[in-house]
């Protein structure tokens, strides 16, 4: 168990820089959004487009980053959207139970389906090395690329709350171990 707890904290710790990293992508987001709307309208007063669909597509880019880079750091601090109906008032280790199945049988299914039916699209992307259809377009084959690499990380980090999961329905209790959060060190 000792084990699988260092390699939970391995992939704790490469979300959590991920995660961090995200946090600047979404500060450029909102940047470039001000200055598509700044530059359109100015634009228009001095009868020069300071915009472009490059700058458009860069803030649908990082959208997409964000949300495909965060998803596993979001499900890593508990921030995923939960209807907890019922959850909110299991015990700990019921809870345990409730999210390592949840990581097994759905999280880590779905993602590894939509990864199945994916590849396909990201490997015909980079094939052609596709465009933007819109002029000054973007490159699509890299963003596309990102929802593998997304998925991935989603599916690690399910990988490692379910060891955390885990730890919790077993007591397994390691005085060094810094994987397992408060929350979950206070369950056992």
């Amino acid at each position: 168990m000792r084990k699988l707890l260092q390699l939970s904290r391995f992939i704790d710790t490469v979300n959590e820089w991920i995660g961090r990293l995200t946090y600047w992508l979404v500060l450029f987001m909102v940047l470039v959004g001000v200055w598509n709307v700044v530059g359109r309208y100015l634009g228009r007063l001095v009868g020069q487009n300071l915009t472009s669909n490059a700058l458009i597509e860069i803030q649908w880019y990082l959208f997409d980053l964000v949300f495909l880079l965060g998803g596993a750091y979001a499900l890593k601090h508990n921030e995923h959207v939960r209807v907890d109906i019922f959850y909110k008032d299991l015990n700990p280790r019921r809870k345990a139970l409730v999210n390592f199945v949840g990581s097994i049988l759905f999280l880590i299914i779905f993602c590894a389906w939509v990864i199945y039916f994916s590849w396909g699209t990201v490997l015909s992307s980079w094939q052609i090395w596709e465009t933007s259809p819109d002029p000054g377009g973007l490159p699509r084959y890299p963003i596309k690329s990102f929802i593998i690499i997304g998925l991935l990380l989603l599916i690690f980090q399910g990988i490692s709350e379910a060891i955390k999961n885990w730890a919790v329905l077993t007591n397994y209790r390691d005085r060094g171990n810094s994987s397992l959060s408060s929350r979950q060190e206070n369950n056992l």
